[in-house]
C-alpha cells in the first residue's frame, strides 16, 4: 500500500472543519474564524505535534504511524469507515482480527459526554485509555497533556516518569493499593489470554515484566480477572482522598470497558465530586497545583 497524500490531506482537513469544538469537550469562544477545530486543537487531542499535524494537511512529512492514525481518528470522532479509510490513504493496514481495538465509535464518545457530573473513562482491553470527559480530568489529571504512549494504567501504575504531568493516585492503604495492582495484572493477562498476536499487548507486557519488578511479581503469581465494580479512594492533588464507586460497563463487540466513577447523594466524595465541577482541569493547572 502507498500513502495517497493528497486525499490523506484532504480527509483531515474535511474531519477536522465538520467538529464543533463543543463536541469534544472545548470552548467554542466567540472570535473563532476556522470552521470546526484548529490544528492546535487537534493535535492536543490526538496527542501529537500541531507541525506534524500541519505537514499531514498539507501534503507532506513522514508517513503516520498505526498509533497516530488511531489517534487522529479518535479525536476527530471518525466512524469505522472514515477510519478504515484514513489509514488507506496514509498506506498503512488498518487493524484486523485478532488485534485490540483501539477505536471508540463516536456513539460512545457522545455518550460519556452526557455524564456531565460524573469522571468517566474508556479504557481498551489492555488499559489504554483513549476517551474521557472533562470530568475525568478534573478528578485524574490531565490526560490530554500526557503522550499516547503514556496513557495506559499499567504504566502509569507500575512504571511512572517524573516527566509525566501531575495526576491523581489510587490507594490510601497498602492493601488497597495492592488490590488495585493485582486487578490491573490479573485484566492484562486475561487479555493476553484472549489476545495472543497482539503486538501493542506483547510489548507491553515485556515491557512491564522487565522494568518493574513489583508487576513480574504479581504476574508470575497467574492472577486473572477482568474490570469490576469496586470501591476505590483517588488522591487528588488539591481536594485530597475521594471515596468512589468505580462502576465498569462493558461494551462486549469491541470489548471496550467504561469507567463511571460516581458517589451516594449526601456524602463526603458527592461533595468533592461536585467541587471538582466548579473547579475543573484548572485545579491542575493554577499555582496550587505546583505547590
Amino acid at each position: 500500500m502507498t500513502i495517497n497524500r493528497t486525499e490523506l490531506a484532504a480527509a483531515l482537513r474535511h474531519a477536522r472543519e465538520r467538529i464543533t469544538p463543543g463536541e469534544v469537550g472545548l470552548a467554542s469562544g466567540s472570535h473563532r474564524r476556522t470552521p470546526g477545530l484548529r490544528r492546535e486543537e487537534v493535535a492536543m487531542l490526538a496527542g501529537i505535534s500541531v507541525d506534524y499535524v500541519v505537514r499531514l494537511e498539507q501534503g507532506r512529512g513522514p508517513v503516520p504511524s498505526t498509533q497516530v492514525l488511531g489517534a487522529l481518528a479518535r479525536a476527530l470522532r471518525l466512524d469505522l469507515d472514515a477510519r478504515t479509510q484514513l489509514f488507506h490513504l496514509a498506506g498503512v493496514q488498518p487493524p484486523g482480527p485478532g488485534a485490540i481495538d483501539m477505536h471508540v465509535r463516536p456513539s460512545v464518545l457522545r455518550l460519556i459526554d452526557r455524564f456531565a457530573d460524573l469522571p468517566v473513562v474508556v479504557m481498551s482491553a489492555k488499559g489504554d485509555v483513549l476517551a474521557w470527559n472533562a470530568m475525568a480530568s478534573a478528578l485524574h489529571g490531565d490526560w490530554s497533556a500526557l503522550p499516547p504512549h503514556r496513557r495506559n494504567i499499567n504504566r502509569l501504575r507500575f512504571l511512572p516518569d517524573p516527566a509525566d504531568p501531575l495526576m491523581s493516585t489510587v490507594g490510601t492503604t497498602e492493601e488497597e493499593f495492592e488490590a488495585t495492582a493485582e486487578q490491573s495484572v490479573g485484566s492484562l493477562r486475561a487479555a493476553a489470554a484472549r489476545y495472543p498476536r497482539d503486538s501493542g499487548l506483547s510489548a507491553l507486557v515485556d515491557e512491564l515484566r522487565r522494568k518493574s519488578e513489583h508487576f513480574a511479581t504479581l504476574w508470575s503469581g497467574g492472577t486473572v480477572g477482568g474490570w469490576r465494580t469496586h470501591t476505590k479512594t483517588v488522591n487528588h492533588r488539591a481536594l485530597g482522598p475521594i471515596v468512589l464507586d468505580c462502576d465498569a460497563l462493558h461494551i462486549p463487540d469491541v470489548d471496550q470497558s467504561v469507567m463511571v466513577y460516581s458517589a451516594a447523594p449526601g456524602t463526603p466524595a458527592a461533595e468533592s465530586l461536585a467541587l471538582l465541577r466548579v473547579l475543573g482541569i484548572h485545579e491542575w493547572t493554577g499555582d496550587s497545583a505546583r505547590s
